[in-house]
């Protein structure tokens, strides 16, 4: 059974109006436990749109999603969060900034769990754990659990709500650019971390970016996007060899058109 089933998902905004966009068509999307998928296009060909419509924070126009063969079409973000962890663009976005590093990955880690989290603190247990944890990633951090969150860098940031995204493994974790706001040096880092975890947890991943050379070496599919439908999906034997040339040169011969998109082809 796949972990994520998407069906014949179609999105409309302003639908019935002049300015009516069909903004995904007919897209029909299965992801296997462990599966690593990354979804690329340009800006307008749906990519935010889809995995919106799989975080719930979007409505679905008409079709189906489903998560390990539960409909959760209609479900919100909140009900879907017991199923799926996010990481978003902004590294400010997954973080509590005045609590401190600890405190945040106790939040991650007690996350659907009620507990009074002023009154008992961090578990001793708790904070080895996050020191482990937190080794692994070769930033220092294991040092600075007291540190407040907010006074981190961008890519530490980055680094802490991946873990915290993470530290207990979701049926899907959802990957939405999360290193676009980043340096290229501290863009790499993430994503090799990024790489990292997904494959020692055998997570299975849906990412969306603009940069086709973390598209090609990252995941085992590559799935491309143009005016909300699918133009290009490759299986991992298919990737392999893969170029940035080549892939522009196939998009051409699938969608007969020249692939002219700055964010993609300066990244």
């Amino acid at each position: 059974m796949p972990v994520l089933e998407v069906k014949k998902l179609n999105q409309y905004f302003e639908k019935g109006t002049p300015n009516e966009n069909h903004a995904l068509k007919e897209i029909n999307l299965d992801l296997e436990h462990g599966d690593f998928v990354v979804i690329i296009g340009g800006n307008g060909a749906g990519k935010s749109t889809l995995l919106n419509s799989v975080a719930g924070s979007l409505p679905v126009s008409y079709g189906h999603v489903k998560i390990n063969g539960e409909d959760v079409t209609y479900e919100n973000v909140s009900k879907r969060s017991r199923l799926i962890s996010r990481v978003f663009q902004d590294p400010r976005s997954g973080t509590a900034p005045l609590l401190t590093v600890e405190e945040n990955l106790s939040l991650a880690l007690h996350r659907g769990i009620w507990r009074n989290f002023w009154t008992n603190g961090v578990k001793k247990s708790d904070r080895k754990l996050f020191q482990e944890k937190l080794a692994q990633l070769n930033l220092g951090l294991e040092d600075r659990l007291g540190a407040e969150i907010g006074l981190l860098s961008g890519g530490q940031r980055q680094a802490i709500t991946l873990l915290m995204a993470t530290i207990k493994s979701p049926s899907l974790l959802l990957l939405d650019e999360h290193t676009a706001a980043l340096d290229p040096e501290t863009s790499a880092t993430v994503m090799e971390l990024t790489d990292r975890l997904v494959q020692e947890q055998k997570i299975t991943t849906l990412m969306i970016t603009h940069n086709m050379d973390d598209a090609i070496k990252y995941g085992n599919r590559l799935i491309m996007l143009d005016h909300g439908e699918i133009a290009i999906e490759l299986n991992e034997k298919e990737k392999e060899g893969m170029t940035v040339p080549k892939l522009m040169q196939l998009f051409k011969e699938r969608s007969g058109k020249e692939l002219n998109n700055d964010a993609m082809l300066l990244s």
